[in-house]
């Protein structure tokens, strides 16, 4: 009797293994407007009340910008040079999201401003439109270092920021450049190449995911993609 009650043991721990495998391959990478239901049980990875309630009250870009003021919620805040918050038309009805600021960013306090900067100039006046009409951001605003994608606890600290800048643009459409932007915003674990290529709707937004401008500069031959992704974007802008 006890060897059978040890392997019937060993099958339920083996179900439950398996369930929780199963379960973590199906947990969103970065949530976009709740946390996980330990984070809002322990509070811990979101930002404090006061703040998360001037957010959601802020009517101005300007308004979001001194709620941030001179951020040190994340280590990304110890190597920093300038906070880049992001620019653009603060009505804009196109807005580029990228996943943060490089070198050349960190050093002007603005963003896209390097070589994948002129880059997405020459996209976007591809598409009929100045830099000046659209508003272009990224979901961390310090520079990561080495220009290392933004790691998840960096985000989380970041992201209630980008989404009171996107609830006061309320742009109609949303170009997210490269990986970690597109899976953030989208809430998803799907790579980059299976996002592109199709609007996905973001609380009423229509977000268009598509390869970021220094992915470009090393691979030239994906620019074709981005100029197909583009040109919906174009004709969604246009309708």
């Amino acid at each position: 009797m006890e060897g059978s009650s040890n392997l019937v043991r060993d099958e339920m721990l083996q179900i439950v293994g398996d369930l929780k495998r199963h379960l973590s391959l199906q947990m969103p990478e970065m949530p976009w407007c709740k946390g996980s239901q330990e984070e809002a049980e322990t509070g811990e990875g979101t930002v404090p009340p006061e703040t998360g309630n001037a957010l959601e009250h802020a009517e101005t870009l300007e308004e979001v910008r001194a709620i941030l003021g001179d951020c040190t919620r994340c280590r990304l805040h110890e190597k920093r040079q300038k906070i880049v918050f992001g620019q653009g038309n603060p009505r804009a009805r196109l807005m580029f999201v990228g996943e943060g600021p490089g070198a050349d960013e960190d050093r002007k306090g603005l963003a896209f401003v390097g070589k994948a900067g002129q880059l997405l100039t020459r996209i976007i006046a591809a598409i009929g439109l100045t830099r000046e009409e659209v508003y272009i951001a990224n979901i961390v605003k310090c520079r990561p270092p080495g220009n290392r994608d933004p790691r998840e606890d960096e985000i989380r600290e970041c992201i209630p920021f980008l989404k009171a800048q996107i609830r006061v643009i309320q742009p109609r459409i949303i170009c997210t450049l490269g990986a970690p932007a597109s899976k953030t915003l989208l809430n998803t674990t799907a790579p980059i190449s299976r996002l592109r290529g199709r609007f996905h709707e973001l609380e009423g937004i229509q977000v268009m995911p598509t390869y970021h401008p220094a992915y470009l500069l090393r691979n030239p031959e994906q620019k074709r993609p981005v100029w197909e992704d583009m040109q919906k974007v174009q004709a969604l802008y246009r309708e």
